[in-house]
Formats: C-alpha cells, structure tokens, sequence
C-alpha cells in the first residue's frame, strides 16, 4: 500500500469512529468475508472524502442525510447517518429541515420515508421536533 492509501484508511476508520455508535462494526469488517476489496474501498473512501477540511463533519451528515432520503431505499444506511449528524454535533431541529429540504426536489414520498427513519433514530437519542 502507499502512504496516501494508509493514510486514508486510518482517517477512514477515524471518521467511521466519530459517526458510529458504541460498539458498531464498521463495514469493512461487515463485509470482510464477501469482498475484502470494497470494505477496504469504504475505509478509504470514508477518509479521502468526509475528512477533508472543506467541509465539517456535521454539514457532511446532513448532506449524506439529505442524499440518501433522496435515493430512496437507502433506510439502514440512512438510520447510521441521521445518528452519525447528531454525534457530529447536529441539532434533532437541522435533521428534520435537512429532510424537509428533500421533499422539494426529490418528493414527498421520499421525505416521509426519511421522516419516519429519523424519527425512530431521534426517539433512541432523546428529544423530538417538530416543525
């Protein structure tokens, strides 16, 4: 491996550290036994794009929230990272407005489904909104 790919992957599981709850396994070990070659692609992927400075963590999550509502069909990845925006110092509030803003461009349909995610998410973390 080169230093990049090293350095990547260690930010990779930095990242998936700061995101995850206690005990969660990241999915480069999920998936080790199926395709060792994508987790290591996740890791890397993890490192070399949500921690660039650019952009803080918490406007990363919402983004990637705000993402996966609009593919549809994405709920465990989504459930991960409506509490990965909260542990990265999102508000319950910016959660549901980030999800609201889906329904503008990708349709309703696709925001209650995320709605309904996050308010289950929100639920395990302690105070709901509304708005």
């Amino acid at each position: 491996m080169t230093q990049e790919l090293v350095d990547t992957a260690t930010e990779g599981e930095r990242v998936f550290a700061a995101l995850a709850p206690e005990g969660a396994v990241p999915p480069w070990e999920a998936i080790a036994d199926l395709s060792p070659a994508l987790g290591a692609q996740v890791r890397q992927g993890l490192g070399a794009i949500m921690a660039r400075p650019q952009l803080d963590l918490r406007t990363r999550e919402l983004a990637t929230v705000c993402m996966l509502a609009a593919l549809g069909g994405c709920e465990p990845q989504l459930e991960f990272h409506v509490g990965g925006a909260l542990r990265a110092g999102a508000t319950p509030a910016e959660v549901v407005e980030a999800i609201s803003q889906v329904y503008l461009y990708a349709g309703f349909p696709r925001a209650l489904n995320a709605l309904q995610v996050a308010k289950k998410v929100l639920a395990d973390h302690g105070p709901t909104v509304a708005g």
